[in-house]
Parts: structure tokens; sequence; C-alpha cells
């Protein structure tokens, strides 16, 4: 492959990797920041639903971490003289609309779309940070670390269930809500996105690897609730 082929491609010759200044990484890094700052908010919201304080604090440190999240995605883009606010726009729509037909409606619910419904964009996002350059690998792979505060959210869920029968088959259907709906924004977010959609087709290689990477998504998600006492 030539050189200019390469550029025409948004790849690194030397790496292979997808490059730095690839117009999809400002789309990557902008989906990702207002998947934070969206997550923050709906904790902070959602923190009112804990039946206690251990809960409520728990929470709060959740949202902390999704706003640090979110300041490391901010500078990563300022330094790339991008205005978070508008690489954010074209993914509000979207991203709104998940978590609109996801709005959980009991604490339970609502630590469940935590761990689970996280758990599926984090997957998504991680196959795709395989293809970037390390320098930009890493930022993405930074935000979407899992913390030591999910052990409570599986602490929660898995006392709640087993005392429960019907809590639990409840439940287990909200997840698989979860993911139908991820998967569906996930691909809308894509068609609307060129950008993103190459970035996501060098991650994969072509669109069986897309669809692969969808299956691969599920079986994450079948343990995650497995791991709840939702499998």
């Amino acid at each position: 492959m030539g050189a200019n082929t390469s550029a025409a491609l948004g790849v690194s010759e030397d790496s292979g990797k997808v490059a730095a200044d690839d117009p999809g990484v400002i789309d990557l890094f902008a989906v990702l920041a207002y998947g934070e700052i969206s997550a923050f908010y709906r904790l902070a919201e959602e923190a009112k639903l804990s039946p206690t304080l251990r809960g409520k604090v728990a929470v709060a440190k959740m949202a902390a971490a999704e706003m640090g999240h979110f300041t490391t995605l901010e500078n990563a883009l300022a330094e790339r003289g991008v205005d978070v606010f508008d690489a954010m726009a074209p993914f509000v729509r979207a991203l709104d609309a998940y978590h609109a037909s996801t709005d959980p409606s009991t604490w339970l619910e609502s630590m469940v779309k935590f761990y689970v419904g996280d758990g599926i964009a984090a997957d998504f996002y991680t196959e795709i940070a395989g293809a970037l350059t390390p320098e930009i690998s890493e930022i993405v792979r930074d935000v979407l670390e899992e913390t030591s505060h999910s052990e409570f959210v599986v602490e929660e869920v898995r006392t709640a269930v087993a005392q429960n029968r019907s809590e639990r088959d409840r439940l287990t259907l909200w997840g698989r809500r979860l993911l139908g709906e991820a998967i569906t924004q996930a691909q809308y977010v894509m068609a609307q996105r060129d950008e993103l959609t190459d970035l996501v087709l060098t991650a994969t290689g072509d669109l069986n690897g897309i669809a692969t990477l969808f299956e691969r998504m599920q079986s994450s998600h079948a343990e995650r609730m497995a791991v709840l006492g939702l499998g």
C-alpha cells in the first residue's frame, strides 16, 4: 500500500493502525464524551432511587468517575483544536433516545443498566481501540476502564435476585432490552457518521467483522448477566 493510499484511508503506514489525526478519532472522542456526561447526570439523578445512604454515596462516586472521564476527553479534543460541545452535538439525539427508552423505574433497574448497559458500550468501543495508535487507544481504554464501584452493583443485584425469583425474571428481561436498545443505537450512530463507520470498519475488517463484533458483544453481555445472577 502506497503512502498516499494509506493517508486516504486514515491508516498509519508505520503501524497499520488508524492515524491519530483520522477524522473518525474526533467522532470517537466526541461520542464517548457525550456518553460520559450523560452518565454523570443520569447517575446523579438515579442516586435518589437508592434505599440506603451507602447506595447514594456509591452512585455519587460512580458519577464523579464519569465526570473525570469526560474531562479527559474534553482535554483530548481541545489538544486537537476541537470544541467538545460542537463535537458532541451530532450524537446527542441518538444517545438521548437510548436513555429515554431505557429509563430505569427502580433502583435495581438502575444498577443493572449501569453494569450491563455501560458494559455493552465499553465492549463496542474497546474493540475499536484495538485499531488505534497507542496514544489514542490509551485515552479510549482509560475512559472505559471499569472501577471498583462495579463490585457494589454486583453485590446489590445478586443479593436482591437471590431472594426474589420474580425480581430476577423481571431484571433478566430488562437486561435483554438494554442489549437490544444499545445495539440499535450503535447502528444508528454509525449510519449517521461516515467517519465513525470507517473507523469501525478498519477495526473489524468489513461488514462481516461488524456482525461478528455484535455477536461478541452479546456473549459478553450474557457473561455480565450471569455475574449479576441473571444468567
